[in-house]
């Protein structure tokens, strides 16, 4: 599955553990689900021996977090978080990275990543003894200043540069994108079956459903 659901984007999690240690963690199994309210969710493995890894147990004990979107300049120093370092560690400290402190939510955020969600725990979902699901409410997003166009508020892709998980060891860039608007019933049924059960794109391309 996770070899094919692919690529997926990456929630790198910060939290804080109630005695004040800063942890930090890539998660791909994370996805928003909602707009409004603003809801992340993020699918959390137990350790082997089925003990909480310490984002659940930090978000467990202080009800927050904060998800930090990963660009391709913070790759290798994401990956350094992803190793098993014990839960008085603190994980941003052995990779270079700044804390920042949460406007909204007691707990960091990363300094260094282009986008960070500081997020309330809405709900837990046991869905075996080794993993549950956690949704948080988003309670405040910070977006670096030239990644946002201050006349539409869209995000320019290119310059969040986010980077997504593949199967096994991989990871995939979003630097070749394509636009392709959805087109209307009268469109799909004048190009008919054919035309659409193949596509010829050049990737990176803007795309007219003309």
């Amino acid at each position: 599955m996770i070899g094919t659901v692919v690529p997926r984007p990456i929630a790198w999690v910060t939290t804080i553990s109630p005695d004040g240690v800063v942890n930090a963690a890539p998660y791909s199994f994370f996805n928003c689900l909602s707009a409004d309210p603003p809801i992340l969710a993020l699918g959390v493995e137990n350790k082997p021996d089925l003990s909480f890894k310490d984002t659940a147990y930090n978000i467990r004990h202080t009800e927050v977090f904060t998800v930090n979107i990963v660009d391709f300049a913070n790759v290798e120093a994401m990956a350094a978080t992803a190793a098993p370092f014990g839960p008085e560690v603190d994980e941003l400290e052995m990779a270079g990275l700044t804390a920042v402190d949460g406007t909204m939510v007691a707990c960091p955020r990363i300094a260094e990543a282009p986008v960070a969600f500081e997020c309330r725990r809405h709900t837990s979902i046991s869905v075996s003894s080794a993993r549950e699901i956690i949704l948080g409410r988003i309670e405040m997003a910070h977006v670096r200043e030239d990644i946002i166009d201050l006349e539409t508020y869209y995000s320019n892709s290119e310059k969040l540069d986010a980077i997504g998980r593949m199967g096994g060891d991989g990871y995939s860039m979003t630097r070749n994108a394509f636009d392709l608007p959805t087109p209307s019933v009268e469109d799909v049924m004048a190009k008919g079956h054919a035309s659409l059960a193949q596509t010829d794109l050049n990737v990176g391309s803007k795309i007219n459903p003309d």
